[in-house]
Formats: structure tokens, sequence, C-alpha cells
């Protein structure tokens, strides 16, 4: 899991967050509640699942990248809170969305849900996709 430390380095002096890895949210995090903590025992698996489904979605030759678009209350509260997690994909919404079946999220939509430092390119064909949880 990042550490603030190097959060606040990669935001460089902004107050824009990061975009972080899979790996970089979900790795030693056992705060069940740092991203869609309203659906947490209301339906959304388990943090380790979670991770699991996107580390394989990220390895997907359809895809190009995939990161957790972190929410603003991060610097607030000094700890990770997730947002939403990015996919960058050739694939359209609806197989998006087959890829999330499960994870009692609100779907996917296009494009980033703020402004973000440290955006990974987005190669020619391909398009953002949102996953998120209301």
């Amino acid at each position: 899991m990042m550490s603030m430390a190097e959060l606040e380095r990669r935001a460089g002096g902004t107050e824009a967050l990061p975009l972080i890895s899979v790996t970089e949210f979900f790795d030693g995090n056992d705060n069940e509640e740092s991203i869609a903590p309203n659906q947490w025992e209301f339906g959304r698996p388990p943090l380790a699942e979670l991770a699991k489904r996107f580390h394989e979605i990220d390895q997907r030759d359809d895809v190009a990248w995939v990161r957790v678009q972190l929410h603003p209350e991060t610097w607030e509260f000094e700890e990770l809170a997730g947002e939403a997690v990015a996919i960058c994909t050739s694939a359209d919404e609806a197989t998006c969305d087959a890829w999330i079946d499960g994870l009692e999220s609100s779907g996917v939509i296009e494009g980033l849900v703020d402004e973000y430092v440290g955006v990974p390119p987005v190669p020619d064909g391909l398009t953002i996709w949102s996953v998120t949880w209301d």
C-alpha cells in the first residue's frame, strides 16, 4: 500500500492526487472501507477479491492499464481512499460492465472522475472507463 509520503511526492506539491496502481492501493491494505464503503457488507466483495479482479483485468490483452482514482478525502484523513478505478482499454462499455459484474459498482462511465496527476498515456483507439460506486 502506498504511503502518504510517496503520495505527496508524486503529487509534486499540487492538490491533485496521482493515479496509483492496483498493487499500490490494495497490497497491504486491510481497511475494507477504503473503497466503496457504502457497499461494504451490502454485497461488495472484500478488498482481496477487488484486487484479484482488477489485477486480472489489468493483465488482459485489450487493456493498457488499470489505476485507482483516489478520493480527495485522502488528503484530509491522511489515508488512502478510493473513489473509482480507471481501466484504459479498447473494450466498449458493455464489455467493461461484464468484467466488473458482482462488484456492486454503479457501472462504468467514460473518462476519469476528477483531475489527477501521473495519468499514463492513452494509446490511440483506447478509452478510459471509470468503475464507480455511489
